[in-house]
């Protein structure tokens, strides 16, 4: 294969294959910036894939399946807000729960959608840039929710650093008992937080059942939402970085779907571990870094100051 050809191929499915991860990431971000950890958001993909695939298959159309996806995966993140929020369960023990839960409700509600078909998204060439030659192809035709989840991320960067709601955001994240003190309700933001974390990791499911694959099948996902919640890390809690994060998981995962193709000799199982084991030696590479940028609250458990 040309050289060129094969490093275009890898660069497009990085954006390809990391969209529905960077929603995820996103998402997971923001609840994380206000202490809860959310194991459940490989759920709340699944949630959303599954939802948002049902109701496009039915309604005939893809705007209302993102609506219903992003709902879907928010009222899975309410359940975990809940339990560890107003219950003071252990943050990872809920998340995994919630996982299981999603992962049987989808498995339930969609196990009559698994051998159909929708149109969804399709890619939208954009007129004069797409035709730039190589890197048209690799950042100008993709479909709608490629393109709106590459701008969520600098517009979640203004928000979280710039207005008085990312700093509410992060002073929940950092001190409870500041935040309360200032007249800030830590409760019903670290709410606010983890909702809007379950409503993005559900667009994330939905761009990979509406828009990427435009198929469901039952844990499609397969372990996106757990490379989600590792990649925050990487990201140290930034999302400019968790862009950087979701491309180099995409890079990985197209260049294992493209030397497949191409009939390499290599066992399959190898190459289907290349974005894991890419994943695990980053966040090593990046371990000591990470803990100075991480929330002081984070995975804490919800007291009395609350």
């Amino acid at each position: 294969m040309d050289p060129i050809l094969f490093i275009q191929l890898i660069l497009t499915g990085s954006i390809r294959s990391g969209t529905s991860v960077l929603y995820a990431v996103l998402g997971e971000t923001v609840s994380e910036k206000v202490g809860v950890v959310n194991l459940g958001t490989e759920g709340c993909m699944l949630m959303g894939a599954c939802a948002g695939f049902i109701i496009t298959y039915q309604t005939g159309n893809p705007w209302l399946g993102v609506l219903v996806a992003g709902l879907a995966g928010g009222l899975l993140s309410l359940a975990h807000a809940y339990l560890v929020i107003s219950c003071g369960a252990n943050q990872l023990a809920s998340g995994l729960a919630m996982l299981f839960l999603g992962l049987g409700l989808t498995a339930l509600l969609g196990r009559d959608y698994v051998k159909v078909s929708i149109e969804g998204f399709n890619p939208i060439p954009i007129p004069f840039l797409s035709t730039i030659p190589f890197i048209g192809k690799i950042l100008f035709n993709h479909d709608i929710m490629t393109y709106v989840g590459f701008l969520i991320g600098p517009a979640l960067w203004f928000l979280m650093y710039r207005t008085r709601w990312g700093l509410s955001i992060r002073a929940v994240g950092e001190s409870r008992a500041v935040a309360f003190s200032t007249g800030r309700n830590p409760v019903r933001i670290a709410y606010m937080g983890v909702f809007i974390g379950g409503i993005l990791a559900g667009l994330g499911g939905a761009q990979l059942s509406i828009a990427f694959t435009h198929f469901w099948v039952e844990n499609m996902t397969q372990g996106a939402g757990f490379i989600a919640v590792a990649l925050v890390i990487f990201a140290m809690w930034h999302p400019i970085r968790a862009i950087a994060g979701a491309l180099l998981y995409g890079g990985a995962y197209s260049l294992q779907l493209t030397l497949q193709t191409m009939g390499v000799g290599i066992p399959p199982a190898l190459l289907q571990m290349v974005p894991y084991v890419l994943t695990l030696i980053v966040l090593l590479a990046w371990s000591k870094a990470s803990k100075r940028a991480m929330p002081a609250e984070l995975g804490k458990a919800f007291g009395a100051q609350t």
